[in-house]
């Protein structure tokens, strides 16, 4: 047999900064920006979908992205400080659509006639859900349940939970993508082709600047293109749907955008709070928890660290919650996740630096107060971020799949969980999204509309529905028989915070913390 030139490696050798090493200063306020510029994608969409249902208007959803903003940049601090300490972008999460959609179209908020009062009261009652639904996540992880939970977990079970959080997002990719394919497809030909093909070319010193900072060259490019068909007139006698996605022009977002704006807790008024709408709630809590425990494994082999341990995770988690709180006190309109996109954004500059997520952070909180400025970049075209998306998402899924070298992938029951759970990962949400309506609740349709919201959001989350496949059928199937083929050799020393040395050089809390929060 012919000897393995490439042998299963436990960390990637190609990313040139891991996460406790720095690029110098100007590099590392350039990378910083592009992770606010990658992330406010979700954080105008967000917006953009949920307040005109809610009765919003052009200034509330301004205001409410300004405020999401605002509250992932603290959220990201955090976590990168005191969290799982790795460098993830924590921002809004899409998770938390369907139980909103519940809660807006809830008959006694309906009845309210006008439209500002109907925004107010709605917002109200998400913040309410969102500050009880937090308590699950908060308790969950600092109580190290979650953690405890993570030792079922395999390289085998991890491996198609985090390939589902890119393949899950497929729709928010070239479909999105080809609402405006003159300007989508050039821009995901330009980012594979400065970062694959041109990557070595190095116009200004040593700097990599193709591979490094794409998205600040590629969508400065793309996005004055857009201008220009703009105000040319390309669009003028198109659809209404074609100028919504082509157009620079049509977000409304920086003539309604305050110049100076302060987000404060409260400031839509008190919050009002419902058992049904807090259930519904605690749906997106639970997915958002495994979607962002797949992206913290994506985001640690991207930063060339070790896999998390169960103590970290779980102090990950229980901050996510506090998160999850805060948004529930500013009134973002949604809840938070670490943003995959972001986490795919460590692989494509090669930068695993947690300085520069924490810089980045500082970034959104300084835009989400300067309103105008803010604004500017969130009026970048949908399908721009979609062709972005086509490359980060398929990225992380990739980064999944590599765990798998670490199983043995010659077995067939390997083989049949895997390939079960990824396909029934994509398939199964994806029954339930052609049967998803707002105001019809989806395929789990009884007269509680909080337990259609639960399900629905369960099972239209493709990261969670593998999670369930993939986790049960390894720890039931022929378990004892397979320990090796599982690839637990390899993971159980990073079950604990002890287990390997190297976990302290990457999770020990800052300023001497864990004098008082030793780890387990």
């Amino acid at each position: 047999m012919a000897e393995i030139s490439h042998p299963p490696m436990e960390q990637l050798q190609d990313l040139e900064y891991c996460i406790d090493s720095n690029p110098p200063w100007p590099e590392t306020v350039l990378l910083a920006f592009q992770n606010y510029i990658l992330m406010l994608g979700s954080s105008a969409f967000i917006p953009a979908l949920l307040v005109p249902a809610m009765g919003g208007t052009d200034g509330d959803k301004a205001r409410v992205m300004q405020t999401l903003l605002f509250v992932a940049g603290i959220k990201t601090l955090v976590q990168a400080l005191f969290g799982t300490r790795l460098p993830a972008v924590v921002g809004g999460s899409f998770a938390y659509v369907v139980p909103i959609a519940y809660i807006i179209n809830d008959s006694s908020l309906q009845r309210i006639s006008s439209d500002h009062e109907r925004f107010i009261h709605t917002m109200r009652a998400i913040q309410g859900a969102l500050i009880v639904a937090s308590s699950i996540q908060i308790i969950l992880g600092y109580s190290q349940v979650w953690g405890l939970f993570s030792r079922f977990f395999s390289p085998l079970g991890m491996a198609p939970v985090v390939g589902l959080l890119g393949l899950g997002m497929f729709q928010r990719g070239f479909p999105q993508l080809g609402n405006c394919i003159e300007i989508g497809l050039p821009m995901l030909l330009l980012v594979i082709g400065l970062t694959q093909y041109l990557k070595h070319v190095r116009p200004f010193k040593d700097v990599p600047i193709f591979e490094r900072f794409p998205i600040f060259i590629c969508v400065s490019f793309v996005w004055i293109y857009a201008i220009i068909l703009t105000a040319s007139g390309a669009y003028r006698h198109k659809p209404p749907h074609t100028q919504h996605s082509c157009r620079t022009d049509q977000a409304n977002l920086i003539s309604t955008a305050p110049w100076f704006k302060f987000p404060y807790p409260l400031q839509w008024g008190p919050p009002t709070f419902s058992v049904g709408h807090s259930f519904a709630m605690m749906s997106a809590v639970l997915v958002s928890m495994v979607e962002s425990t797949g992206a913290y494994l994506a985001a640690s082999r991207l930063a060339i660290a070790t896999p998390p341990p169960a103590y970290v995770l779980s102090r990950g988690i229980g901050w996510q919650g506090i998160g999850v709180l805060l948004d529930g006190l500013f009134g973002t309109g949604t809840g938070s996740t670490v943003l995959v996109e972001n986490v795919g954004l460590l692989g494509l500059t090669r930068v695993g630096s947690r300085r520069v997520v924490q810089v980045s952070a500082g970034f959104m909180i300084f835009f989400s107060v300067l309103g105008k400025f803010g604004a500017v970049f969130a009026s970048i075209p949908v399908p721009i971020y979609a062709a972005l998306h086509c490359v980060l998402f398929g990225l992380v899924a990739a980064v999944g799949l590599s765990f798998l070298q670490f199983t043995n992938m010659n077995s067939m029951r390997n083989l049949m969980i895997t390939g079960l759970s990824l396909f029934l990962g994509i398939s199964i949400p994806q029954f339930f999204v052609q049967y998803w309506d707002a105001r019809h609740y989806g395929l789990v349709h009884t007269n509680a509309g909080w337990f259609n919201a639960f399900l629905n959001t369960v099972f239209m989350s493709p990261a969670t529905v593998g999670l369930i496949i993939a986790v049960f059928m390894d720890n039931t199937v022929e378990v004892e028989r397979s320990k090796k083929d599982r690839g637990m050799p390899w993971w159980v020393k990073f079950r604990t915070f002890r287990g390997d040395n190297r976990n302290e050089e990457f999770y020990t809390l800052p300023f001497n913390l864990n004098r008082f929060f030793p780890p387990t």
